[in-house]
């Protein structure tokens, strides 16, 4: 009998270790690891820590932006337009206040579009696609 206790003992020690081992990354360090990838051009790795602050902070501090930009890393880099309407979309049915609504709604609007091609530049100019910047003609 008391080696069986011993044996529940050490297995539940060992689980509790196990269990203080993986500490939950806060909201925070999840949005500021996205960005970090985002400076290195790792869309992939970004992707998936935005997705994390929704899975595991969906009311969160971060949660609007990280919807967001989830919208704008498909959109604009993995070149998922599919995944990124769906994002839009969510970001605006539960943000249609936020300051970046506005930016989603035109997203959705030129989604697949080649930069060239947006509205802004008709008027001469095009954008430099490295810098995103407007060069005079």
């Amino acid at each position: 009998m008391s080696r069986w206790f011993a044996s529940i003992l050490l297995i539940s020690v060992l689980l509790l270790l196990v269990a203080g081992c993986s500490k939950r990354m806060s909201e925070k360090e999840y949005f500021d690891l996205a960005n970090q990838y985002m400076e290195k051009e790792k869309w992939s790795q970004a992707e998936e820590n935005f997705k994390k602050i929704l899975e595991e902070y969906p009311n969160g501090v971060y949660s609007s932006k990280a919807l967001f930009m989830l919208g704008f890393i498909n959109a604009n880099y993995l070149k998922n337009y599919e995944k990124a309407e769906k994002y839009y979309k969510e970001f605006l049915e539960k943000y249609p206040k936020h300051e970046l609504a506005d930016d989603a709604e035109y997203e959705l609007k030129h989604l697949g579009k080649d930069i060239n091609d947006l509205p802004f530049l008709k008027e001469g100019g095009e954008v430099d696609s490295v810098k995103g910047v407007q060069a005079q003609s």
